[in-house]
C-alpha cells in the first residue's frame, strides 16, 4: 500500500482555507477521506499541466478544493504538496 504524506505547506494551506472560508470543524476529517483512496490508487488524480506538470490533483470534500500531490513510484509515496481554492486565478489548474 502506498504511503500518503501531507507536507507542512499543505497543512498550512488547509488551515488558511479553514479560516478564510469559514469551513466546518470536521474539515480535517473530510480532507483525510478525500486523500485516503490515494493509498490504494496513487495515480487516481488528473495530471496537471504547465509549471505543475509533475503533479496530479484530486478534488477535496468541496468541488472547489484542489488537493495537489506528487507520486514517487520508486518509493511508493504520495506527497500532498498544497491544497488550493480552484476558483483562484493562481490555482494550479488556472490557465495563463
Amino acid at each position: 500500500m502506498t504511503r500518503v504524506l501531507v507536507a507542512p505547506a499543505a497543512t498550512d494551506d488547509l488551515q488558511r482555507l479553514i479560516a478564510t472560508h469559514s469551513l466546518p470543524p470536521d474539515t480535517y476529517v473530510r480532507v483525510r477521506r478525500s486523500i485516503e483512496p490515494l493509498a490504494s490508487f496513487p495515480l487516481l488524480g488528473a495530471s496537471l499541466e504547465g509549471r505543475w506538470h509533475a503533479y496530479r490533483f484530486v478534488l477535496g470534500p468541496w468541488r472547489w478544493m484542489l488537493i495537489v500531490y506528487a507520486y514517487d513510484g520508486d518509493t511508493d509515496v504520495v506527497a500532498v504538496v498544497t491544497i488550493q481554492d480552484a476558483r483562484s486565478s493562481t490555482a494550479a489548474t488556472a490557465t495563463r
